[in-house]
């Protein structure tokens, strides 16, 4: 079994596997076909390198908004193919914004040792923490740039023009995987992150210094390999939840090699920032799947946590996530055990992806911006944003219209107050086959983008993106 088959096996980057011996003997994996939704429409491999300079610009952009927007997904290189949209090579794309112009373009594959081996498949052997496809997420922390998978080491990235600068292990000192949703602690500059592995140790807690200098790891016992994408801090915590997706041997031929099992029980996990992970405290709750959290913080005794919640995921009967819901949860800390409840914020709308002002990271916050999602079948259509007011619960909408689509949203703060800042976006025009990247203005969604980019090329569907300031 070569290396990226390995990989495929162990889960679209995603998670990990019990053991080599639990693989059938004589699996085949199903491939990318014509007829797959992934492999159409924007969702389809871009496959091409690009760059273009002074692009045009419609309406305004704001003349503080000065640094680099790059967004990471997934893509296959010429010649590769996928089982599934989440399982594909790492492709940032960036746009450079400064005084008001948009002045450049650029999309560059990350060039893992996976990418790099496609030329001498069938060397064989599982994979190491250099082997990954760091395809779904960046991140800015001590002035390097990253990107993530969710399996395997980073990779760094200039941000320059988006080469690859080589895999990036701190100094040697990381040695698990490194999560695609680290927290940095907006008081402090730490990075808080994790890593989880095909075997025991799963799950590790990490944190790095304001320097970038890795400064605690510590194993945090778990159950099993479970799909753990996201965690949330606080100003004192640090938030996991164990749910329900498990490793399943008999799906791999599906390409996806996860099922729902309820009986696996869910919970969520409060254990002091920082450490030690041996204090961590769990609560059991209903089987549920979240992605991703919008934020959390302490209210006296208590932990919020805002989340997307799924009833459901990579359930063999269900095509869709089931309902999909915007929750806060409530987590009371005092006495021996753990208190839990659980309140629906917005069951209106399918939003996911989620942005929030990083300056309030782990602490009180008002609002937050996700997508709007619908589901035909198991293909997700993007249709706009909404910002949630959660001390309101106000919502304002925008939608971008028949024909485009635009993806998560970045907020990139420039003001002071908790919304004074913008909303970037990549959106695919179905008519014009290429996508723009979108500005709004965050005190006013409303009002839809304040200024188009003109982009040569379209943008696929992807993940997640991070802002650079210029210095």
């Amino acid at each position: 079994m070569d290396r990226r088959e390995f990989l495929v096996r162990g889960a679209l980057g995603l998670g990990g596997a019990l053991s080599l011996r639990a693989l059938p003997a004589g699996t085949a994996l199903a491939v990318q076909s014509d007829d797959a939704w992934w492999a159409r429409g924007n969702y389809a491999p871009l496959m091409e390198e690009h760059s273009s300079s002074r692009l045009p610009v419609t309406g305004a952009l704001p003349r503080e908004l000065n640094g680099l927007y790059v967004r990471n997904g997934t893509d296959a290189h010429p010649g590769a193919t996928a089982p599934h949209w989440f399982i594909g090579d790492g492709m940032v794309h960036g746009v450079r914004l400064e005084d008001g112009d948009a002045r450049w373009y650029r999309n560059r594959f990350v060039r893992t040792n996976q990418l790099r081996s496609d030329a001498a498949l069938g060397a064989g052997g599982p994979p190491s923490l250099a082997d990954g496809y760091a395809n779904v997420s960046v991140f800015w922390h001590a002035d390097r740039l990253l990107a993530s998978g969710e399996i395997g080491l980073p990779w760094e990235l200039s941000p320059e023009d988006l080469t690859t600068l080589g895999i990036y292990d701190f100094a040697g000192q990381l040695r698990t995987s490194m999560t695609a949703h680290p927290k940095i602690d907006p008081a402090t500059g730490a990075m808080h992150f994790f890593g989880y592995w095909f075997s025991d140790p799963y799950l590790t807690y990490h944190v790095a210094d304001p320097t970038g200098a890795l400064v605690h790891s510590e194993v945090v016992d778990v159950a099993g390999p479970t799909m753990i994408h996201d965690f949330a801090i606080t100003e004192r915590d640090v938030v996991f939840w164990e749910l329900p997706v498990v490793f399943d041997a008999t799906r791999i031929e599906s390409g996806i090699p996860y099922s729902w099992d309820p009986a696996y029980g869910a919970r969520i996990g409060v254990m002091p920032l920082g450490g030690p992970a041996s204090a961590i405290r769990w609560r059991e709750i209903d089987p549920c799947y979240v992605f991703h959290g919008v934020n959390a913080h302490r209210d006296g005794d208590n932990v919020v946590v805002d989340v997307c919640r799924h009833q459901t995921m990579f359930d063999p009967g269900v095509t869709d996530s089931g309902v999909l819901t915007l929750r806060r949860w409530r987590v009371g800390t005092t006495g021996n055990e753990l208190t839990f409840s659980e309140d629906v914020v917005d069951d209106h709308r399918r939003g996911e992806l989620p942005t929030r002002d990083p300056r309030r990271v782990g602490r009180g916050y008002r609002y937050g911006y996700l997508v709007t999602t619908e589901l035909r079948g198991p293909v997700p259509g993007y249709r706009g944003v909404v910002k949630q007011d959660f001390r309101t619960g106000i919502v304002d909408e925008w939608r971008a219209g028949h024909g485009r689509q635009p993806n998560e949203f970045l907020f990139v703060p420039t003001g002071r107050a908790e919304d004074d800042g913008y909303l970037l976006t990549y959106a695919y025009d179905t008519g014009t086959r290429r996508s723009d990247l979108l500005v709004l203005d965050a005190r006013d969604v409303t009002a839809g983008p304040v200024a188009t980019v003109q982009l040569p090329t379209r943008v696929p569907y992807g993940f997640h993106a991070t802002w650079v300031p210029q210095e």
